[in-house]
């Protein structure tokens, strides 16, 4: 990583140089008053010296490569990661009296200014020689989002302490931290829509099927692959062949718009909305215990936002939601990291002026759901348009559960709950297992009766 080195600002003088200065003065002004010449050599010597040193720590800056790495790179909310830094000294002279600081985004706890070892002169080759030095500290994560970690501050001081100068080297790396997937239990799930049919339907017929048919032998198929009982049936050899086979597909619908939340009246700031800030970060967390526990059960993950994607490519509807950006698929192989990784950004869109005019859902394209799939909608304050798309959306949905967070208006869990959505209420991250064993019981019960749940 090259170096990127620029002074903060105009050398700075200590309190000492401050103070070298201040006398200084006073003997200068003593000296207009007096005319002894012993008092003006005193009054210059401690006026030139902290002059000096400003000089002195301005006029050599520093020239260092800065490398910097984090163990692990992807980190869940709640947990650590340890930030290693390489610093080099790249200069034909070693480098000493340095302090370090390493700077990062709000949310990061760096430590302070530290003595920094001395490296000798540029060696060449690899960054593990005596003109290099490797620095460590650990940083806890409380929060999920993506931190930007550096640049590295070198500050230098001039032997008697009196003035120092500050550079920023190296480039800063982003940090991302994940939400945390809670564990659950159950699948919540009584069948797997979609193209998930065929492989339930062969496992209730045959327990010990391992998917796979016979066929014949042909030249080039190895031994390994003979079906022995299927030869002795046919009388002549037949091969195992893997059937071709599909996951369940589920949908998580997440409010990312909150559409329904009023704008802040001119003067009141951000505080106004911190209610709705915090549901929206139980929310991300539910979207992702739920959507880990899918994935790990085989079922292959759509997840549509309310607002515009943040997850995927945008098509260009400046609306997002159920008709404008589609649904971002996530499989099972590896999809579990994608979709924490892409929940560690996702944020609550700003909301527009108080009674504005909202974009027209787009008439075509985006994301039109077509089969009945298990759906799991997690809403924070959806208008009423939402609302009407979402009961909409009930009628392709086998279960559909709309998780509610206390943010949610009353009139839409109604309108929600008419059209045939199982409405489960959720207040904090600690609810998260209780409501998903919640919505998994009320699906069994309805599939007992044969009837969906309401």
């Amino acid at each position: 990583m090259s170096a990127s080195r620029r002074p903060l600002w105009f050398p700075r003088l200590t309190l000492r140089g401050g103070a070298f200065l201040g006398v200084g003065a006073l003997f200068l002004v003593q000296y207009l008053f007096t005319g002894r010449r012993d008092i003006l050599f005193v009054a210059c010597l401690l006026l030139l010296v902290p002059v000096t040193a400003a000089a002195y720590v301005a006029i050599r800056p520093v020239a260092v490569k800065v490398s910097r790495t984090f163990r692990p790179s992807v980190v869940e909310a709640g947990r650590g990661t340890i930030v290693t830094l390489i610093v080099r000294n790249l200069s034909a002279r070693p480098l000493y009296g340095l302090r370090w600081r390493d700077t990062g985004a709000p949310g990061l706890t760096t430590p302070g200014a530290l003595v920094l070892p001395g490296l000798d002169r540029f060696e060449g080759g690899r960054d593990n020689g005596a003109d290099a030095v490797r620095l460590e500290y650990s940083l806890a994560l409380r929060h999920r989002g993506i931190y930007s970690s550096g640049p590295l501050r070198l500050e230098r001081y001039d032997p008697f302490g009196l003035a120092s100068s500050e550079w920023t080297v190296g480039e800063p790396l982003d940090l991302v931290v994940t939400p945390t997937a809670t564990p659950l239990s159950g699948t919540g799930l009584t069948g797997a829509g979609g193209d998930g049919d065929a492989r339930e339907r062969l496992r209730h017929l045959n327990h010990n099927s391992d998917e796979l048919i016979a066929r014949e032998y042909r030249p080039g198929d190895p031994l390994r692959r003979v079906n022995w009982p299927a030869t002795a049936r046919h009388g002549e050899i037949m091969v195992r062949q893997e059937e071709h086979r599909s996951n369940p597909v589920a949908r998580i619908v997440l409010d990312t718009a909150l559409r329904g939340r009023p704008a802040p009246p001119p003067g009141q700031g951000p505080d106004r909305r911190f209610r709705h800030d915090q549901a929206f970060e139980v929310a991300v967390e539910l979207v992702a215990s739920v959507g880990v526990h899918l994935l790990d059960a085989g079922f292959r993950l759509d997840l549509v936002e309310l607002g515009p994607s943040q997850l995927g490519s945008r098509t260009g509807t400046g609306r997002g939601g159920l008709r404008g950006d589609p649904a971002v698929d996530f499989q099972e192989a590896g999809g579990m990291r994608l979709l924490l990784e892409g929940l560690a950004g996702v944020v609550p869109l700003e909301p527009g002026p108080a009674g504005g005019a909202r974009p027209a859902p787009a008439l075509s394209g985006g994301y039109a759901p077509q089969l009945p799939l298990p759906t799991f909608a997690v809403l924070v304050d959806i208008d009423e348009q939402d609302a009407a798309e979402l009961a909409a959306l009930g009628a392709a949905a086998r279960p559909a559960v709309a998780f509610n967070l206390d943010t949610m208006r009353p009139a839409a869990i109604e309108t929600l709950r008419d059209a045939g959505w199982r409405c489960v209420p959720v207040r904090a991250a600690r609810d998260i297992p209780a409501a998903w064993l919640d919505a998994a019981r009320a699906q069994g019960a309805a599939a007992s009766t044969g009837r969906e749940p309401s």
